[in-house]
């Protein structure tokens, strides 16, 4: 299999590659046994949490045992078809959920200050 290929070369992968996975354009109603059964072929699974907010639908978060079942899953599941979906596979990167948050705080704080000194966008 390849994960052992890449085992047995001792390969270094590159830093953005861990055993977090964050999957994008999930169709709506795709349960969780089908999720472990797409993502599963490439290794153990530690965890699988799927959205289920407004804001949140149609993606997951997929946590493998191994590092390498993780990139081996990546290779093969970005782009695969599921219910006429094409998933999104990405490495999760911490430092970019944080930025959308913290934009988010940002506004929020420009929006208080703005009200404290009596000033509104439309000016």
């Amino acid at each position: 299999m390849a994960t052992i290929s890449l085992r047995k070369a001792n390969t270094r992968l590159p830093p953005e590659v861990n055993r977090v996975l964050y999957v994008r354009n999930l169709p709506f109603n795709i349960s969780s046994e089908e999720m472990y059964d797409i993502f599963g072929k490439y290794g153990a699974i530690r965890q699988i949490r799927v959205g289920t907010g407004k804001d949140t639908r149609g993606t997951a978060f997929v946590v493998y045992e191994d590092i390498y079942d993780a990139k081996t899953a990546v290779d093969h599941l970005s782009g695969f078809n599921v219910a006429n979906r094409y998933l999104i596979v990405l490495y999760y990167q911490q430092a970019k959920m944080s930025k959308k948050f913290d934009h988010k705080k940002k506004e929020d704080e420009i929006t208080k200050l703005q009200e404290k000194y009596g000033l509104s966008k439309d000016k």
